[in-house]
């Protein structure tokens, strides 16, 4: 995704080398990390920093006001306290939201359509993203008009994830739905390697996933999101405020089909559902 942001931010005129200098930090899923590497970050005097998730757009807004910060991916930033408004973000944050916590209602539905007689999913959340109980009330409003009942299983580190499986089985959950996290992103091998062994339908946010041997995969165009985070980036060294500059919403989405997955789970995917993929891995 980098490449994508550096080479947009390229055709501003803004060159690594030249005019620009990047310093990444990377919590490597532990959300707990973040505020310390924002205010490490701080520390350098860097003119703009760039957040992609949530819970690290919260630990940046956390750490200053006065820096500027552009969010490449965040969902709900109003809801997660990161801005007071979409069109008037008010502060030091602006950026792209990535409309993740509006999609769960979406993927709850592409799973029931794919799966039949599916009565019962599990949503793997993790606390500490604020991203995730927007989500979950998605989730809850989907499941109610569809009569889907939801497991919410709670996984706050990878070592949790054999026994998060465990509880699922036990609760004959009839697929997953995985929420957006850095750690779940980090562990994606595992968490499909845990799918996979459980016979477990599952539907993610990225099609990464889905590229991987996930099932399904039904969200943003995230190199779009890059591309145009560093348009705002661009901006925001040429002296616009955050505060003047209106948060964006996608409008790229794709819906990714992995075939050869669908058939070892036994699956007969719609026509319906396969007419409006974007991209069927067979």
């Amino acid at each position: 995704m980098f490449k994508v942001f550096q080479e947009r931010l390229r055709e501003f005129g803004y060159v690594e080398g030249q005019n620009v200098v990047f310093e990444f930090r990377g919590a490597d899923g532990k959300n707990e990390r973040l505020s310390s590497l924002a205010r490490e970050l701080l520390r350098l005097n860097v003119d703009v920093m760039v957040t992609v998730g949530t819970p690290a757009a919260a630990a940046a807004k956390e750490a200053t006001a006065v820096t500027p910060i552009i969010t490449a991916v965040v969902a709900d930033p109003v809801g997660a306290g990161i801005v007071t408004g979409l069109a008037r973000p008010g502060g030091n944050v602006t950026g792209i939201a990535d409309l993740d916590a509006e999609l769960s209602g979406k993927r709850l539905q592409l799973l029931g359509e794919v799966v039949p007689g599916l009565s019962r999913v599990a949503v793997m959340w993790k606390t500490g993203n604020p991203a995730h109980k927007s989500a979950l009330r998605e989730i809850e409003t989907a499941a109610k008009s569809s009569g889907v009942q939801v497991q919410a299983v709670d996984v706050r580190a990878p070592s949790e994830f054999a026994a998060a499986f465990a509880s699922m089985t036990r609760a004959r959950a009839g697929a997953l739905l995985l929420l957006a996290d850095s750690m779940f992103s980090l562990y994606r091998a595992e968490l499909l390697d845990a799918t996979a062994k459980n016979r477990l339908p599952a539907i993610f946010w990225s099609r990464r996933f889905a590229e991987a041997g996930g099932l399904m995969s039904y969200g943003t165009n995230y190199p779009d999101l890059f591309r145009r985070a560093a348009e705002y980036v661009a901006r925001v060294l040429k002296g616009a405020r955050p505060a003047d500059l209106p948060i964006e919403q996608p409008t790229k989405f794709e819906l990714v089909i992995n075939m050869k997955t669908a058939r070892a789970l036994g699956l007969s995917i719609p026509p319906s559902v396969l007419l409006r993929a974007d991209q069927v891995i067979d």
